[in-house]
């Protein structure tokens, strides 16, 4: 088992990419172990959780990189900015992230967030695709509800 301790930089561009196919919530964790798609084993013990797409690891035969898998999600199209913020602020009042793209707000396909969409009359699709979060910026706090 060859162990990571996070992202390589320096890569050469000739060498093919060789995939370590994770989920997006192992991707947050620190410490880890995963298997390539060449069979090869990999233990991650990381500073800070990587990226989707990042290098980690380098041999003759490749670049060893991340590919978070895809996941189940609902796909919102919101009717302007201020319906955008107003999903963005009831699911993450659920405690679930979202992510934002072009048009449209993306949440979890958990049956919290489908029990709101549905409560509120918001239009949404189901898709599987792979999902990118915003971040939390600043400190984390607690309240009661």
């Amino acid at each position: 088992m060859e162990l990571v301790h996070g992202e390589i930089t320096v890569l050469n561009p000739g060498k093919p990419r060789i995939e370590l196919r994770v989920e997006r919530t192992m991707l947050a964790r620190r410490r880890w172990r995963a298997c390539a798609v060449d069979g090869t084993d990999f233990g991650f013990d990381l500073e800070h959780p990587i990226k989707d797409g990042a290098a980690f690891f380098e041999t003759e035969a490749g670049v060893y990189s991340i590919a978070q898998q895809p996941e189940d999600l609902y796909e919102i199209i919101p009717d302007g900015a201020t319906h955008a913020a107003r999903i963005g602020w009831m699911i993450g009042n659920l405690h679930f992230p979202i992510a934002i793209e072009e048009n449209t707000v993306c949440a979890p396909a958990d049956p919290a967030v489908r029990q709101l969409l549905e409560r509120e009359h918001v239009h949404f699709k189901p898709v599987r695709k792979i999902f990118h979060p915003l971040k939390a910026v600043g400190g984390h706090h607690h309240h009661e509800h």
